[in-house]
């Protein structure tokens, strides 16, 4: 049972490419966000779409698998858990992030149109 705690599996867009950052120890690091999109009707029958955006980091040898991979408006699902995190920003203010740290990313292959899949 301890494997299924803090784990979640999200699939989504990118929202911008990833940001790399190496370090001198040679440890990697990338972060990146994904839209995930809930719709629903609301009270008035009217279609509603809403869309969150998560925080995604990975580490060393899936940092750089991800920095090669993905950009910008790419479907991925990814594999993780959420980590709660507080730092101090330059002004001296506490500041509180909720991540997914990932262990596992899979790239969603664009859909072909029907006519590409019905060749002969």
């Amino acid at each position: 049972m301890n494997s299924i705690r803090n784990r979640v599996i999200l699939s989504g867009h990118l929202g911008q490419d990833p940001d790399v950052k190496q370090f001198d120890n040679g440890k990697s690091f990338v972060k990146f966000s994904v839209a995930t999109n809930e719709s629903y009707k609301n009270d008035k029958g009217e279609s509603v779409t809403e869309t969150t955006w998560h925080n995604i980091v990975a580490w060393n040898g899936l940092a750089k698998t991800a920095a090669k991979s993905l950009n910008k408006g790419k479907e991925v699902v990814v594999e993780g858990k959420i980590v709660n995190r507080q730092y101090v920003d330059k002004e001296g203010v506490k500041r509180y992030v909720t991540e997914i740290v990932a262990s596992e990313l899979l790239l969603i292959a664009p859909r072909q149109k029907e006519s590409d899949d019905l060749a002969f």
